[in-house]
């Protein structure tokens, strides 16, 4: 690459002396702006806005938008962007991703592009990788976007708010001073709680609430990845166009996109209901699983994270009934062998229960809290409540830990943050590391990488990694390190992760106690950050950079959060002390998989010029050594007699990590590839289904009427061309086809004789279409009568929302909406089975991918199909209707990869009448038992 790159010339250097110019004109704007004062920031934006409305693009008025921006964070925040942060902006507001080292102003930098493409009044949306982020920046750079006359909002899983000064919440007592439009607002001024604390605390009192559709109504919106999929979900769910709260997708702003678009590329959002099935079956097979054996019963393969029924137990079993192996045990627990049986379902039940005790584990994967199983980030180490694993695993570890089994679910809406952004017409993003992801960001999302240049030279030293025989060993010079460090008065992050010996695992979360334990006894406090107190993590990270401080943290630790040093805010003479003693120190516990989590580790020392210095410290024991290559170095240091806690400094053993990585990273890539090939197909069902839903939505009575005759007229096309297939007329199914359409709409007349009457008159094609057109003469006829009868008896209903508009349009868009529903969430299962077991077409010699497309494709054609025949079986009914059908109210779950929410039903049990019995029909409306409803929430 450096060889084509002395040929060509380095793109990315290309590319920045483009912005340059751009930055050196917005510079050159700098003396006439700073004139201006707050009531002429907002009377400039409006001239912004006219001019964008008079054939002018925004790259006409990129520099004059960017200089506004400067000027306004200058008034606001006192804060001035810097050059590299102005070509930031102009990197993401191109449509690309803008790598900028941690401690950069990533979130500053972010505010100049969100500006500019929210003069249009289209809406842009600002993506965080979790709530506190979103209210916090919404605070925070909410300020900026005020004074400039923009509205902000922000979504969060169970709320919305919208950015308000004049706001205080009804429980405090402080009033807070109003900004004077009038004149330059001074330090002393501002509400110093926001301006101290804004980098890492919510002030919640600028924040009012708002409902979800105004906060979507405004020029700028802040939220998760996680919030904005599912209200694009439910949006697809809604029965009333009112309903719908998200506008057009314009433009969006991911923050940490290597985060959202590459780690959680994988996880799906899901928006499912329970349905019924026995905990019982969870329980006991996960007894009968807890007795098998690893090598004897079962194969864990780690490098693929699957596991599998030993081969030989299966061949042993039939001829002999000892030493029962696998399959074996649990045919003798079960009393019958579900193999044999083809019981699927049951299959598919024991393999949950299996992967649930062999590769999912308690502190790693998932933690207990509340008598729940929550699920931990792999990449982030953050607790992601509300999102459960699907196919029955969630059940199957729930099981294991015998906590409370909760229902398995049917999914009625899903979409992957692979699709999902790529719906928007403009997407960019920001984050520290995304070059090593740079090929999967072009192949995948269209973006382009550029690397934005530090503001201050970068001057940490990345020291050789140690290694270590066995992890005491590195524990004993990870703590021993932190001690010389801390004795100085040196400030240190320690960054840790999970690893597994054996059938032993520690998890990142047991490895912060082990830590913390082992500088307890060396007399050094320490501050622990993991996914069991995220809700603190601004705070202690925020302090991470004082002097003597020594923080140890999971993966996670605290993006979106600068270390400062001598804290936040800045003690200056502890700060003198840190930068003499070299900064902030990093330590390494291991080494990730993916070389973007080192990296964002390394990054958190070293900002805006600072000194600062990492070190990582590895043992053969760790996953990656073990799994790639640790095996072949471990002899040699055994027959050196290396002892434990003496370490190997090498460049090659550290390449050699680097490249194991990166074949890690580049499966993981051909897996997300993979899957979103497949992904694509389905999502171009939704995206089918999805127009047709709104375009129902959006229907009046003519337009819905036109196209359910369309429909009816394209039914009995089909009805008679099947049953009139043979060329001898004599021979045609007239009785068949007389039978089929009075089971659509009533006949008065002898329809049998009318149809032999038309037979006797014409011959070949004509024949087929006369009786074509005369059915769907009938068929309109007797659609108007329904249609007048319907809108008769609209006074008898007594329903006010009837009497508002057409009675017909409201049932007729019912059951159309219901149709579409109902067979889509079938359609979604059927797919899903589809896709589970396609890779077997390899052995047929087909190509899994070319099949799947190819009966995906007729698949959908038949969820068409049925769609259309649920609305004309059924529209002529319609007049023995006597209220308005309803969707019933289901508990919704929502779940994600981050955080998800929960619409559950509210029993109002009136007082003092009797709570429901088990069996007694469920209060709630739902129509199902009370045991099979509400039981398991309200007991």
């Amino acid at each position: 690459m450096s060889f084509l790159s002395k040929i060509f010339g380095d793109s990315n250097k290309k590319e920045l002396k483009k912005f340059q110019l751009l930055v050196d004109k917005i510079n050159s704007l700098e003396p006439e702006f700073e004139k201006l004062n707050n009531k002429e920031l907002k009377a400039k934006t409006e001239e912004l806005k006219k001019a964008l409305t008079q054939d002018k693009s925004k790259e006409d008025i990129l520099s004059q938008a960017f200089a506004l921006v400067r000027r306004a964070a200058q008034i606001t925040l006192n804060q001035r962007h810097f050059d590299v942060q102005l070509i930031g902006g102009m990197v993401l507001h191109q449509g690309k991703i803008a790598e900028m080292r941690t401690g950069e102003g990533k979130t500053l930098a972010a505010t100049s592009p969100v500006y500019l493409n929210a003069l249009d009044g289209k809406g842009v949306h600002v993506i965080t990788v979790n709530d506190y982020l979103s209210k916090r920046d919404c605070v925070w750079m909410g300020q900026i976007y005020y004074a400039l006359g923009l509205s902000i909002s922000c979504i969060v899983h169970d709320a919305a708010f919208i950015y308000d000064p004049e706001y205080i919440q009804e429980n405090q007592n402080v009033k807070i001073k109003n900004q004077n439009d009038n004149v330059k607002i001074k330090n002393g001024e501002r509400d110093k709680e926001r301006d101290e604390f804004g980098g890492f605390k919510v002030v919640e009192d600028y924040l009012r609430p708002c409902n979800r559709k105004d906060a979507y109504r405004c020029d700028i919106t802040y939220g998760t990845n996680n919030e904005f999929g599912f209200d694009y979900l439910r949006d697809n769910l809604v029965h009333n166009s009112n309903d719908i709260v998200q506008r057009e997708l314009n433009y969006v702003i991911v923050d940490e996109v290597d985060s959202i678009l590459i780690d959680e590329a994988r996880t799906p959002l899901i928006i499912s209901a329970p349905a019924e099935e026995s905990a019982d079956l969870y329980y006991k097979l996960s007894q009968i699983v807890k007795n098998l054996k690893s090598g004897e019963d079962y194969v864990i393969d780690e490098k693929t994270r699957s596991v599998s029924f030993s081969q030989t137990g299966k061949e042993g079993f039939k001829g002999t009934m000892i030493d029962l192996k696998g399959p074996e045990k649990i045919i003798e627990a079960l009393g019958e062998d579900p193999w044999e049986n083809n019981n699927l379902t049951l299959i598919h039940h024991i393999d949950a229960a299996l992967k649930a005790k062999t590769l999912f584990l308690k502190d790693r994967d998932y933690v207990i809290k509340d008598g729940e199983i929550i699920i931990i980030d792999e990449f982030t180490g953050r607790l992601m409540i509300g999102r459960r694993y699907s196919d029955g695993l969630h059940q199957a570890i729930e099981a294991k830990e015998n906590v409370e089994v909760k229902q398995e679910s049917t999914t009625m809406a899903t979409i992957t943050f692979q699709n999902y952004f790529r719906f928007y017409k403009k997407l960019a993003g920001m984050t520290g590391t995304a070059l090593t992801e740079a090929e999967e960001f072009h192949k995948i999302y269209d973006l382009e990488v550029v690397v934005v240049p530090t503001n201050k030279p970068m001057i940490r030293r990345d020291m050789i990694d140690k290694i270590y025989q066995t992890k005491e060993g590195k524990f004993k010079a990870i703590v021993k390190e932190i001690k010389e460090c801390n004795e100085k008065g040196q400030p240190i992050l320690v960054g840790t992760g999970g690893f597994t010996i054996g059938e032993q695992t520690i998890g990142a979360i047991e490895k912060n106690r082990i830590i913390k334990n082992f500088l307890e006894k060396e007399g050094i406090n320490c501050q622990v950050l993991d996914a069991t107190n995220h809700e603190k993590e601004g705070q202690i990270i925020a302090q991470a950079g004082k002097l003597g401080a020594v923080t140890v943290a999971t993966n996670m630790a605290g993006r979106g959060v600068d270390i400062v040093l001598g804290g936040n805010p800045t003690d200056k003479e502890e700060q003198k002390k840190i930068l003499e003693l070299g900064g902030l120190h990093i330590i390494g516990t291991e080494r990730h998989e993916a070389r973007r989590i080192d990296n964002q580790l390394r990054g958190r020392s070293g900002r805006q010029g600072d000194p600062g210095s990492s070190h990582f410290f590895i043992c053969l024991e760790d996953d990656l050594m073990r799994i790639f290559g640790g095996s072949r170095l471990a002899p040699i240091m055994k027959g050196l007699k290396v002892p434990e806690d003496m370490p190997i400094e090498s460049k090659v053993v550290s390449h050699s990590i680097e490249a194991a990585q990166r074949k890690i990273e580049g499966f993981n890539f051909d897996t997300r590839k993979h899957l979103l090939e497949y992904d694509d197909v389905l999502n171009k069902h939704r995206e089918k289904i999805y127009q047709r839903r709104r375009k129902a939505l959006e229907m009046d009575l003519k337009e819905l009427n036109q196209e359910i005759l369309r429909m009816i007229e394209e039914e009995i096309k089909k009805i008679v061309s099947f049953h009139t297939a043979n060329e001898d007329k004599y021979k045609w199914e007239i009785k068949e086809i007389v039978k089929t359409i009075k089971n659509i709409f009533p006949v008065v007349q002898d329809l049998e004789q009318e149809l032999k009457d038309i037979c006797k008159s014409s011959q070949g094609k004509a024949l087929k279409e006369q009786i074509i057109k005369y059915l769907t003469e009938l068929a309109i006829e007797a659609y108007n009568q329904v249609q007048e009868k319907v809108e008769e008896t609209k006074k008898d209903w007594n329903d006010p929302e009837v009497n508002k508009s057409s009675l017909m349009e409201k049932l007729a868009k019912s059951i159309l909406l219901q149709s579409i529903d109902r067979y889509w969430v079938y359609h979604l299962e059927v797919i899903n089975n589809l896709k589970g077991g396609i890779g077997l077409r390899a052995y047929a010699q087909q190509d899994p991918l070319v099949a799947y497309k190819k009966e995906s494709f007729e698949k959908f054609n038949k969820l068409t199909q049925a769609i259309n025949q649920q609305v004309v079986y059924s529209i002529y009914k319609i007049g023995l209707i006597r209220t308005i059908p309803r969707q019933p109210k289901r508990n919704i779950e929502l779940s994600g990869a981050s955080k998800t929410s929960q619409e559950n039903r509210i029993i109002n049990r009136p007082k003092g009448t009797k709570k429901p019995g088990r069996n007694d029909q469920c209060p709630c409306g739902s129509e199902k038992k009370y045991k099979k409803c509400c039981y398991p929430k309200y007991g």
